[in-house]
């Protein structure tokens, strides 16, 4: 089951990783790499150098949970990053292959209210 959510932490590793890497090998990336803890509960992205592979590396209660997704055609699109950090949206669009070329929010403008005198 899928136990992702909007309250989890998402970190994109900063370069490429070998695919043939599990659960030991992505801890080590996590650890020497990314300086952070495997076991903090946050969840950790990896892709490969094709942008066609995407592994997410994420501790349960009782131990490691590893999500995979291989896609026959295009590539995951890259994001704009905070520091390594993705939000919530930002890694459903990617795990979805949605590219968002541009974005822009409309001001809400306020209608003038009648004054009653």
């Amino acid at each position: 089951m899928f136990s992702l959510g909007s309250s989890h932490r998402f970190y994109l590793y900063d370069g490429y990783c070998d695919m043939r890497k599990s659960f030991d090998g992505l801890c080590g990336l996590v650890l020497s790499v990314m300086q952070r803890q495997p076991t903090s509960g946050e969840v950790f992205v990896f892709l490969n150098r094709s942008r066609t592979h995407i592994k997410l590396l994420h501790w349960e209660s009782g131990g490691f949970v590893l999500y995979y997704k291989r896609l026959e055609q295009g590539t995951f699109g890259a994001s704009e990053l905070k520091k390594g950090e993705l939000s919530w949206s930002d890694l459903i669009l990617m795990v979805e292959g949605i590219h968002v070329v541009k974005s822009i929010q409309k001001k809400r403008y306020l209608l003038p209210q009648k004054q009653l005198f």
